[in-house]
């Protein structure tokens, strides 16, 4: 596969859990640390006044009920979800909650389900207008396909969708490219297709060192390392981290500007942990904490701190 024609990220996703990890045990009486019982959770969730944000809440609750081993009952809630979710809406919204969705059933190991909302949100990406929202749907799907842990283990779906991608990124324009490249490359590495990813990459870090945005440049960098890492190449992952982590932050804590450098410096956190450095993303997750307080937006405030949070409990395992 040839991308010389190609002149951002994901989670994926990898992908970021949102919730705080619930008290152990299971059923829908349990209280969380926060203190809201399962039951009281999923009421919240339906009262939600659209049916996109009913679902968005919904998946919370599935993945803290995943936490807390109630299986079945994130299964039956992840169900509602779906069906929440209309067969004519906005594919810019609707596909990204489907592949959020099939994400969790796939780490649930529950395949069948996780291939079927997958399928329907490969099938929403032709109804994307923007370039980039529909590359970050194919490669995320990709990854989800082909990743043999958490994922369906199927290559050869993970390639063709993954090639639809790659066809995208060809109409994307010059100032876009390294957020293009940069999920295309994330979803290869996570559909363990590593020579792919090492072709992907390549060109990423080109692009990446050329783009002057600070947060599109800092988490294509990221992606960068993370892919470098995946592939073995510790050293030349650490460089790009490090040359990441100086671009982040030099975006300005204040305004606006605090969402992108929370969320710049959520990524190369991420990347750090992937890379097993917990030290490291302990240190930027401090900064990025800090960030989220400054988002002027009380709703982007609780999202980027939520994700703050469970990055932070990641890291503290991992120490």
């Amino acid at each position: 596969m040839r991308l010389s024609f190609l002149p951002r990220t994901c989670l994926v996703l990898a992908v970021v859990a949102l919730l705080l990890a619930p008290a152990t045990g299971c059923g829908t009486k349990k209280k969380t640390k926060k203190g809201r019982t399962i039951a009281q959770q999923l009421e919240d969730a339906r009262k939600e006044k659209t049916p996109d944000a009913q679902a968005r809440k919904l998946i919370r609750v599935a993945r803290t009920q995943f936490k807390a081993n109630d299986k079945t009952g994130a299964a039956k809630t992840l169900a509602e979800a779906t069906g929440l979710i209309p067969t004519d809406g906005e594919a810019v919204v609707c596909g990204p909650r489907l592949v959020e969705i099939a994400d969790l059933y796939a780490d649930m190991e529950d395949r069948k389900p996780a291939r079927e909302v997958l399928k329907k949100a490969v099938d929403r990406a032709a109804d994307i207008g923007d370039a980039i929202s529909r590359i970050r749907l194919l490669a995320d799907a990709g990854g989800i396909y082909g990743a043999k842990s958490g994922g369906l283990g199927d290559g050869k779906a993970a390639r063709e969708v993954l090639a639809s991608a790659v066809e995208a990124a060809g109409t994307v324009e010059d100032r876009f490219k390294a957020q293009a490249l940069a999920a295309i490359a994330l979803g290869y590495a996570r559909a363990d297709l590593a020579k792919e990813a090492g072709r992907v990459v390549e060109e990423l870090e080109a692009s990446a060192k050329a783009v002057e945005e600070l947060r599109p440049k800092a988490e294509a960098l990221a992606a960068a390392a993370r892919v470098r890492a995946q592939t073995g190449a510790q050293e030349e992952a650490g460089k790009l981290l490090a040359e990441a982590s100086d671009t982040a932050k030099k975006i300005e804590d204040k305004g606006m500007a605090a969402e992108n450098r929370t969320y710049a410096l959520l990524s190369i956190a991420s990347a750090y942990l992937a890379t097993g450095d917990a030290k490291a993303a302990a240190g930027l997750l401090k900064l990025a904490e800090k960030s989220a307080g400054q988002v002027p937006d009380p709703e982007g405030q609780k999202n980027a701190m939520e994700k703050v949070r469970a990055l932070q409990s990641e890291a503290e395992r991992k120490k």
